[in-house]
């Protein structure tokens, strides 16, 4: 039994009675099988058969009902069809049962039935040749199907072929590929093929099987082609507008044993599982992975191809593949090295931030140098509102990157930042996962924002979960848990922000590179109100430049007066408010320059510096109203008071230091530098020492040490208690108080200030009104260094203050205050405290030329 092509099947073959449907030579058809004698076949061929033979099995149609297994088998079809078992897949749901995937081959004929039990076993004839589907030349189809009538049949077929694919949607690959195959495929095959396709009746399937002979096939096969052109036509009349509608009555798929060659004509609703899975696999293959990822993947598909689409574990692998194939293993974008376009691009979206400026340019240069440098892991500190956020995506913009922020104020799951695992249900990756599949990069720009905010619960400490993906050393080998496999996150560029250092653990901090976001100068604040601020909110109002204008004059109060903060946010929500009034009186005047001309424009136009020394109306009155809509409503000082309501800040430093006993001390927070005054009084009592103002233990041990260090010293400065005794406590209870008692203070930078109050105190002098001063102290009267220099300075000059007095060590952070800043203040720099006293008080303070009668030890802190 060889045929023409050299392919043989086996004189014996176990047969396979199926009671629906019908499989034809070239077809694919999925049996289920759960008759007694069907599974003993295929568990005694399929599953325990290891050669190609024991795959091939007779497929032959039995009407019999398949509820009566206990009579003899009837007389079988005569001609049944050898296929190919190409997948067997068994489920003990509703009823033990096993799927066969089947491909058809050829027909035959049963000679003899051999034997019944435990399942048919018959002599089979081979009736025509296997159909193996290779490419063939037209020529040679057109040959084998040439001479006479069997030629024009052929023909016939073919252009009715051709006009049912033609009516498919072309768009779909699958029917390209196959009006492609029509011209491949040898024309005998095509009866066979087609009649697959088309919707028919189980008998008139059974029909085209027992027609063996070639041109008696073409004309059972035609007749139905063209019923199923007719269908479609009267479809495609009845529905035209809804095109989708006419998918849902043939959509072509692929399947098979031989990729590419085999179709079927199937309703939508069934399952693509044949070319979905080839088409996942190409996916996965292409994704360009790395070794172990791949290796993980095969796997994982192999598994799928054998799962039944109702387990609940096909889902999840699915997503999983399709996960892996989304991630950017290999994709990257091209790093923009034009440090020259650099520099311009972040001095246009950012004025000042010098140092966070120059380490983007450095990057830049050695990236140009060298190719491979690793993305450095950034933490930008400093206080809300000074830009951390948004100079993190002028970055990206920068180097020509994807940007990705990635919010982690109040985070306390671990699970968030390295994914779940997947035995769980709802398993997903983190944050960092998902990231990089949202950009499609594996080289963005990723900005982990609040870092200094993250929480710690039952479910893990993020923090802890951060270490390896902000370690430059290890992240090259990310671990995800959902993954499983190492991502190598060595090219992204981490920027992380954060206001304070002080709540992230050491570790973290210790793999990030802190480069301080000190505030804003006022100066600087103008600037950017006039660059970027003002613009934007004329911009978020529907204004226009010539509408309103913000002379620098009023920006300058709105900064002082209205706002009081280290970075813009208040700033440009003060903007924001005058705006919205400026759009009512814009909207007003535009009818009442046209409806009410009388009262309104009889008064004559006024400029803003006449009406600002004339008094006239501001904003809120009807003298603006009186501006024809072309002229600029300019924003003066009574137009702020108007809209923005009294000043919430004055200078009131001067008159805090109107008795003795009061200093001005300058503290750093996470929000920035501000001032602090301490106030301390004294009454009879028991020499008790009382602190206010929630002080922490830093402070409380500073208040002891001025206390101890003024009684020492009491006879060298001329300091007495109430009574006029040498002792200043004798007799005498001291209370020191910190104001703003609702805010807890604590830190080593009040020392100088709490001496130089009591020093007032006990002594009855004023201490100057334009002194502030930071700095620690020891028991031996010497002055310690403190952080937060420019802040606190910053602070100063907000205030109005003209001498500051800080440590000697700390002169060195002067260089990083702004030259403009430098200039308006008097720095005094203090090593003692007898130079802290002579600077604070105006005539400096008796006994503090020469405090000490011996030569002064040098502190070895």
């Amino acid at each position: 039994m060889t045929s023409n092509s050299g392919i043989r099947i086996p004189n014996r073959l176990p047969l396979l009675l199926t009671h629906e449907g019908v499989l034809l030579p070239g077809s694919t058809m999925r049996i289920s099988v759960d008759t007694a004698r069907n599974m003993q076949l295929v568990k005694s061929r399929l599953l325990k058969g290891t050669s190609l033979k024991s795959t091939i099995i007779g497929v032959i149609p039995n009407t019999r009902d398949p509820d009566h297994e206990t009579e003899d088998l009837p007389t079988l079809h005569s001609i049944g069809t050898a296929g190919l078992a190409v997948q067997v897949v068994g489920s003990n749901w509703p009823k033990p049962h096993y799927t066969l995937l089947i491909t058809g081959l050829c027909r035959f004929r049963v000679v003899q039935l051999l034997k019944d039990q435990p399942f048919p076993v018959g002599e089979v004839e081979q009736l025509d040749k296997p159909e193996q589907y290779t490419s063939t030349d037209a020529a040679d189809a057109d040959a084998a199907g040439a001479g006479g009538e069997l030629g024009e049949l052929s023909q016939r077929f073919y252009q009715a072929a051709v006009q049912l694919v033609g009516m498919l949607d072309m768009s779909v690959p699958v029917v390209a590929k196959l009006r492609r195959l029509l011209d491949s495929l040898p024309r005998e095959t095509l009866p066979d093929v087609l009649a697959a396709m088309i919707r028919t009746s189980n008998q008139e399937k059974l029909q085209v099987l027992d027609a063996v002979g070639l041109e008696e096939r073409f004309k059972k096969t035609l007749p139905l082609l063209k019923r199923q052109i007719d269908g479609l036509k009267l479809l495609q009349k009845a529905r035209k507008p809804r095109l989708d509608d006419d998918k849902k009555v043939l959509t072509v798929r692929r399947g098979g044993a031989f990729p590419g060659r085999q179709f079927s004509l199937e309703e939508e609703g069934e399952d693509e599982d044949g070319d979905d899975m080839a088409l996942l696999e190409r996916k996965v293959k292409a994704a360009n992975m790395s070794e172990p990822a791949l290796r993980v993947c095969l796997k994982e598909l192999k598994r799928l191809k054998k799962m039944p689409q109702s387990m609940p574990e096909y889902a999840l692998t699915r997503n999983y593949l399709d996960l892996m194939v989304e991630l950017p293993w290999s994709k990257s974008t091209t790093d923009c090295l034009d440090i020259r376009a650099a520099r311009i691009l972040l001095d246009n979206d950012h004025y000042a931030m010098e140092k966070l400026k120059r380490r983007v340019l450095e990057y830049l240069a050695v990236r140009q140098l060298k190719k491979t440098l690793k993305g450095p892991i950034l933490c930008f500190v400093g206080p809300p509102g000074v830009g951390k956020t948004s100079v993190g995506r002028s970055i990206a913009r920068t180097l020509g990157r994807e940007f990705h922020r990635i919010a982690l104020g109040g985070v306390c799951d671990q699970s968030d930042i390295r994914g779940h695992r997947r035995t769980y249900v709802g398993s997903m990756p983190g944050r960092i996962i998902n990231g990089l599949k949202t950009v499609g990069m594996n080289n963005p720009v990723f900005l982990l924002d609040e870092v200094d905010k993250l929480g710690k619960s039952l479910q893990g400490d993020p923090a802890a979960a951060l270490l390896e993906v902000l370690d430059p050393e290890q992240n090259h080998s990310f671990t995800d848990h959902y993954l499983n496999v190492a991502f190598d996150l060595s090219q992204v560029l981490f920027i992380a922000t954060a206001n304070t250092t002080a709540t992230i653990p050491p570790a973290l901090l210790d793999r990030m590179e802190v480069l301080q976001v000190p505030g804003y100068t006022q100066e600087e604040k103008v600037e950017i109100a006039h660059r970027h601020l003002i613009p934007h909110q004329l911009e978020q109002h529907g204004l226009t430049p010539q509408q309103l204008q913000i002379p620098q004059d009023s920006t300058q109060d709105i900064i002082s007066r209205y706002t009081r903060e280290a970075g813009v946010r208040s700033l440009e929500r003060k903007f924001g408010a005058i705006c919205r009034a400026v759009a009512v009186k814009v909207a007003e005047g535009h009818k009442a320059a046209k409806a009410d001309t009388s009262a309104d424009t009889s008064a004559p136009e006024a400029t803003a510096p006449e009406r600002e020394g004339q008094g006239e109306e501001s904003l809120g009155g009807s003298a603006d109203l009186a501006l024809p809509p072309e002229m600029p409503i300019v924003l003066d000082r009574h137009a702020l008071k108007d809209i923005l309501g009294p000043p919430l800040f004055e200078m009131e430093v001067s008159e805090r230091l109107t008795l003795p006993g009061v200093a001005v001390g300058l503290a750093w927070t996470p929000l920035g530098g501000e001032i602090m005054f301490v106030e301390a009084s004294r009454m009879e009592g028991e020499g008790q020492l009382t602190l206010t103002g929630q002080l922490g233990d830093v402070m409380k041990e500073s208040a002891q040490l001025a206390i101890s260090w003024l009684r020492s010293n009491a006879k060298t400065y001329l300091l007495t208690n109430l009574a006029g005794a040498a002792d200043p406590l004798e007799g005498t209870d001291i209370h020191l108080h910190f104001p703003a008692g609702a805010v807890t203070k604590d830190g080593p930078s009040a020392g100088v200030t709490m001496v130089t109050c009591l020093a007032s105190l006990f002594s009855g002098r004023l201490v100057r009104s334009d002194v502030a001063m930071t700095g620690e102290i020891t028991l031996r009267g010497l002055v310690l260094p403190v952080g937060g220099i420019k802040d606190k300075v910053l602070a100063a000059h907000r205030a109005g203050l003209k001498r500051v007095i800080l440590p000697k060590r700390n002169e060195k952070d002067l260089e990083e205050v702004p030259p403009h800043v430098r200039a308006q203040l008097d720095f005094v720099a203090a090593s003692s405290l007898d130079e802290v006293l002579n600077a604070a008080f105006d005539g400096g303070f008796p006994g503090a030329q020469d405090p000490f009668a011996h030569p002064q030890m040098a502190s070895k802190l």
